[in-house]
């Protein structure tokens, strides 16, 4: 049953992108990343916890989470919605984690690695728009906050042009309403002109 099978690949993209990779990444050096920084568990703030080495595995494993959670929901499902509804549901688990109190991070990595499989072009555009903002501005949340809008205009784009279907579209645009929500500290902060710049804090 096809809304049987979209429950199942839900929860399973729930629960690989709940996985608190910053944490357990963290337990191997000694540090709970939660102890410092933002209190996040993403790259950013592995970055100043763990330092670079460490933050790029948090990296790869978030990445991976959501890459992960896509194939396996578009192999489970018969349903074309299968892979980004898991997709989807893997950076809110990565936000909203049941492992670590529902703490987690803001998405960014497990949202680029699932948009990764659904509209890669659009990471593409992304990643290239977020290097420069942050090249420019040392302001990381900034350069993720605009990579998880342009990647649903990609798609919208992409979809206009008949080269891609709805779902990828919809999940595009879920990912990205998910990754903003969970700035909406940073973005009260970039108001205020208080936000923390890379390197500089």
């Amino acid at each position: 049953m096809p809304g049987v099978e979209l429950l199942v690949v839900a929860a399973l993209g729930y629960v690989i992108g709940a996985i608190p990779s910053g944490v357990l990444v963290g337990r191997m050096r000694g540090v709970d990343p939660r102890a410092s920084g933002s209190g996040r568990t993403g790259t950013t703030n592995a970055l100043r916890a763990l330092g670079p080495r460490w933050a790029a595995a948090v990296a790869a494993m978030d990445l991976g989470k959501g890459i992960v959670a896509v194939v396996i929901g578009a192999t489970v499902a018969s349903s074309e919605w299968g892979g980004p509804l898991a997709g989807v549901a893997a950076v809110i688990g990565h936000v909203r984690s049941v492992f670590i109190g529902f703490g987690g991070g803001r998405g960014v990595a497990t949202g680029g690695g699932a948009l990764l499989v659904l509209v890669p072009l659009g990471v593409l555009v992304a990643l290239l728009e977020m290097g420069v903002i942050v090249w420019r501005t040392r302001l990381v949340s900034l350069g993720s906050l605009m990579a998880a809008v342009t990647v649903p205009l990609v798609a919208a784009a992409l979809y206009a042009a008949g080269w891609i279907g709805v779902e990828p579209l919809a999940g595009a645009a879920a990912i990205g309403v998910v990754v903003v929500v969970a700035h909406v500290d940073n973005i009260a902060r970039l108001r205020a002109g208080t936000e923390r710049r890379l390197g500089r804090d």
